[in-house]
Order: structure tokens, then sequence, then C-alpha cells
């Protein structure tokens, strides 16, 4: 999630027994704990909320679905898909044939 390894985590680890001390250490991660919980707990709240207010078509929503880079991501491949799909289109000129060429434009 965080993209941390093994090394960070081992170095925020030290870091924090020499800051808080290993007496303190204990009290902090439970409060930590305790509000990554009230977090999610809220985040889930909003969500089913926002699925209440959007109706039944919208019951599979999920919050990632709202990511600006995911729409765009999943439209590209969408049209990739349909591009797939169309017809090749036919040449509108004959073999050898000149385009139309107008004085005016050029």
């Amino acid at each position: 999630m965080f993209d941390i390894g093994l090394l960070e985590l081992v170095v925020i680890a030290l870091v924090a027994i020499v800051v808080f001390g290993p007496d303190r250490l204990p009290d902090l991660a439970k409060q930590a704990a305790f509000m990554l919980r009230k977090a999610r707990k809220m985040a889930h709240a909003a969500r089913d909320e926002l699925r209440d207010e959007l109706g039944p078509e919208y019951a599979d929503l999920e919050l990632r679905d709202l990511d600006p880079r995911a729409i765009v991501r999943r439209h590209i491949i969408e049209a990739m898909e349909d591009e797939d799909e169309r017809p090749v289109a036919e040449p509108a000129l004959a073999e050898g044939q000149l385009p139309p060429y107008d004085v005016d434009a050029t």
C-alpha cells in the first residue's frame, strides 16, 4: 500500500523506540491501531452513504472507481477493445486514383 519494505519498517521501529522509549511504545501502537480502525470505519460509512444516495444502479460502487486515473484507464481499455471489433474500412478511392484537390483550400 505505501510501498514500504522490510528495511524501512525496521528503521521506523528503531526510531520509534529511540524517540518514544520502550515504555510508551505499546500505548502508542494501541492508539494508532484504534485510529486506523476508526478511519476505516468512517471510509466504509462514507462509501455506504454514497451508494445509498446514488441508488441501486450503483450498488457495486467502490471508492477506487472514483479515481480519475482508473476512469481514464478503463475508458482507454474499452476504446481499444471497441477498435479491435470494428470492421476495417475499405479505401474510398480506387487503386491509382488521385484524391480530390481544392485549389482554394491550399
